[in-house]
């Protein structure tokens, strides 16, 4: 990596963490420059505008998030253990959220539900990319038999995702890492009746 491209990550990741905080609207760019130690022109060699610096901020954090789901689930074969992988990643969120502030997704997704179309669907692809992940699991887990035949992989994506967040928001909100414990401990409970337990569906079980 050369040095501009040095440069330009450690700009990014560095912006990451106040848009995160403070918002895209909220964050100015001498709030930028300070955090950086860069002028404006320096900032602007590297990007051409505040929007294009926020949609590398976003990508950065995104790489935060996708290295954080990569290691929580990384070594789980069986479907269910992926699935209450997948929940514990957000479980985590209380006390080690990929970034200050908490998560990038679902602050980017509330701040630009109105005002940035760009960065609204760069967080609408991180949430698609959770949802491919768990409908896979879950079909995958049907083809071993792992997952009951029945499990709606898309409704229990959606589930998962809203649930997580939502309890994401309330435990950021409240000052208190309940939700995310509630929501966990109920969505594990749920996942854990989808497992496929063959003495109880064989004929005759």
């Amino acid at each position: 990596m050369g040095k501009g491209e040095e440069t330009r990550e450690r700009v990014a990741a560095q912006a990451a963490a106040l848009f995160n905080v403070h918002g895209y609207a909220g964050t100015s760019m001498s709030a930028i420059m300070e955090a950086t130690g860069l002028e404006k022109g320096g900032i602007y060699r590297h990007f051409a505008s505040k929007e294009q610096l926020a949609l590398a901020a976003f990508d950065y954090a995104a790489s935060q998030v996708r290295r954080r789901f990569a290691e929580g689930l990384a070594g789980k074969a069986h479907a269910a253990d992926r699935l209450v992988a997948f929940l514990e990643v957000f479980r985590g969120y209380a006390r080690r959220p990929p970034l200050h502030g908490g998560c990038p997704v679902l602050n980017t997704a509330v701040e630009s539900d109105d005002t940035n179309p760009l960065l609204r669907a760069r967080a609408g692809a991180v949430i698609e990319e959770w949802r491919a992940l768990i409908e896979s699991t879950v079909r995958d887990g049907i083809a071993r038999h792992e997952i009951r035949p029945e499990v709606d992989g898309a409704r229990l994506a959606l589930f998962l995702i809203a649930t997580m967040e939502g309890a994401v928001m309330l435990t950021r909100l409240l000052g208190d890492p309940a939700p995310l414990e509630y929501a966990y401990e109920h969505l594990r409970q749920h996942i854990e009746s989808a497992v496929r337990q063959p003495a109880l569906d064989a004929p005759g079980g």
